[in-house]
């Protein structure tokens, strides 16, 4: 009996030594490869969100290859649903089970904060390249953002409604993160050019009725009125305020680019048209590297025009394979992070930077016009404030 258990054991350790040694080639390939765990809505109210990001990381991979710092990078795309629970589980699961190097995407404010707390306990860096709320980078220090905030692209609007001649405005926003945001950017901005913000409306999230609202603005007579809703809702705004005359009546309206969104615009129709808004990103941006985005993604997307969400995602994956090239492919978060801060490229928004402070992006902010060319709608750029921080912490940097 003794002899068959020492038989036994010797053959448990032969086996044990022939998985290690099977195994070994699966976990240098493993070593080769690094992952991005890309979290966003695919279904849901804000699929198009995930639709445009995932649509332009895989296409910088089309153009660029697979290849950054000597690795395979993978792109593992995840369906958060739109519910901040199930975002903060699929980042644990990502992290946690599939080892990644990055996580990305997060299309809304509540979806970015669920999964802080897992970059910063994995010290995995994790960029954000939808959500918008200025303070979503304090959630964690391994957080970067490609997209923009918010006040970023609010401010410029209160200019260029102080520059249009306004004193009395009204601000309507949706009630939630970043629209709290823009309202009290739009005011604080505003009022410093010396003019009044006479009225603050705040619109629910779900199921908005403006109808409430527009009668506001007819009872009050602003000048015009400052607008912040998500991509899907503006067109049914703007429909609403000229049905009831506003723009006959010389009441002016001015909005962030959310309101009207590259890939929902030409079906808005003719009533967009005039329509100022403020943002950091047009598919009629005029550069060169613009051109060759738009035609490259149209073509590997036929029907779709790439929005501002798009060229957020785009640019993640630029960062990403900036900085595995600069580490050399190592993927340690912490110097993965360090490395990005500071970097600047030129997308196809024009030049952008990642403030080492903060972590946001620093990027041009364009006063657009709506206008029909070659019958159809672009967002038309006609001028631009240049290099634009988040106002929110470049004040709290300046205090």
């Amino acid at each position: 009996m003794q002899a068959i258990r020492i038989t036994r054991r010797a053959a448990t350790r032969t086996l044990a030594a022939a998985l290690m040694a099977a195994s070994l080639p699966v976990a240098a390939l493993a070593e080769d490869t690094v992952k991005i765990g890309v979290i966003l809505p695919m279904t849901g109210p804000s699929a198009s969100t995930g639709k445009q990001v995932t649509a332009a990381m895989k296409l910088w991979q089309a153009v660029n290859g697979t290849k950054a710092g000597g690795k395979t990078v993978e792109i593992v795309v995840k369906d958060d649903t739109g519910v901040a629970d199930v975002t903060k589980r699929l980042a644990q699961e990502l992290v946690v089970n599939d080892h990644v190097s990055f996580l990305a995407g997060f299309g809304l404010t509540p979806l970015a904060l669920a999964a802080a707390p897992i970059a910063t306990q994995g010290k995995v860096p994790m960029i954000v390249s939808a959500a918008a709320t200025a303070t979503i980078t304090e959630a964690s220090p391994y957080i970067v953002r490609t997209s923009f905030t918010l006040p970023q692209v609010t401010a410029p609007a209160a200019e260029q409604a102080a520059k249009q001649g306004w004193k009395k405005a009204i601000t309507l926003v949706t009630d939630y993160g970043p629209g709290i945001d823009a309202e009290k950017t739009f005011k604080e901005r505003f009022t410093a050019t010396g003019g009044e913000v006479v009225a603050e409306l705040r619109v629910p999230l779900k199921n908005p009725d403006f109808a409430p609202f527009l009668q506001r603005v007819a009872d009050t007579k602003p000048d015009g009125v400052f607008v912040f809703v998500p991509s899907g809702f503006g067109g049914l705004f703007v429909k609403q305020f000229v049905e009831r005359g506003f723009d006959k009546s010389g009441i002016r309206l001015i909005a962030t680019g959310d309101v009207l969104d590259d890939d929902l615009l030409d079906d808005m129709g003719d009533v967009v048209l005039g329509v100022t808004t403020t943002h950091h990103y047009s598919a009629a941006h005029p550069s060169a590297e613009n051109k060759a985005y738009v035609a490259a993604f149209t073509k590997a997307n036929p029907g779709l025009r790439p929005n501002f969400m798009s060229v957020a995602g785009w640019d993640a994956m630029a960062l990403v394979y900036a900085a595995l090239d600069k580490t050399g492919g190592a993927t340690d978060g912490t110097k993965l992070v360090e490395t990005m801060k500071g970097m600047s490229w030129v997308s196809p928004r024009g030049p952008i930077t990642i403030d080492p402070a903060t972590r946001d992006i620093v990027q041009n902010v364009y006063v657009r016009t709506v206008e029909k060319v070659d019958g159809h709608l672009w967002n038309v750029e006609t001028s631009a404030f240049e290099a634009v921080k988040d106002p929110v912490k470049a004040a709290k940097a300046a205090k």
